[in-house]
């Protein structure tokens, strides 16, 4: 069995390479459902990625910031974008490699971590801490707060707010959460 390698970089850190790679591991990893809104959504934080010894992408993840609005308040949110493992190689610890790293950069950057989870990969998140979002969920868009009652609630990360109050994440193209 050969050694894999953690690296962490942002965006800005990284090659041409590194992030056609990337993209193409996310591609394959979603089987061409990733968008240009998805990767693009996934760029301009630290990125997680895992090589084997020869170099081979493994796994992939991104956090990024984002602002949710509480109960007042406006939170700096470390978001996790664009987490994806090799088909083939999937509950192996590679992903959870990948999350290691991304909450280390969360707890120390962020007052809390937010992701939007796939069913399949929902397991991962919720068996490392994360927590679902009990209460109601919006944006903060271009015409004021739009509610989403129709929305799967986000994952977060160590953030212990009020399920009584609205949770609204910063407006963006495309998916929202």
């Amino acid at each position: 069995m050969t050694e894999n390698f953690l690296r962490t970089a942002h965006t800005s850190d990284l090659t041409a390479a590194d992030l056609r790679g990337a993209r193409a591991l996310l591609d394959e990893a979603f089987d061409g459902d990733f968008s240009d809104q998805d990767w693009d959504h996934g760029l301009g934080g630290v990125h997680a990625l895992v090589h084997d010894g020869a170099g081979t992408l493994l796994a992939h993840g991104s956090v990024v910031q984002r602002r949710i609005l509480h109960n007042g308040r406006s939170l700096r949110v470390g978001y996790v974008e664009a987490v994806a493992v090799r088909p083939g190689l999937r509950r192996q610890g590679l992903g959870g490699q990948v999350m290691g790293a991304l909450e280390r950069v969360i707890d120390k950057a962020y007052a809390m971590g937010a992701l939007s989870a796939s069913d399949e990969g929902e397991r991962l998140y919720l068996a490392r801490g994360w927590q679902r979002w009990k209460g109601r969920v919006g944006t903060l868009g271009p015409a004021g707060a739009l509610h989403l009652p129709d929305e799967d609630p986000p994952l977060l990360w160590g953030a212990g707010l009020d399920p009584a109050h609205e949770l609204l994440i910063d407006w963006r193209d495309g998916d929202v959460f």
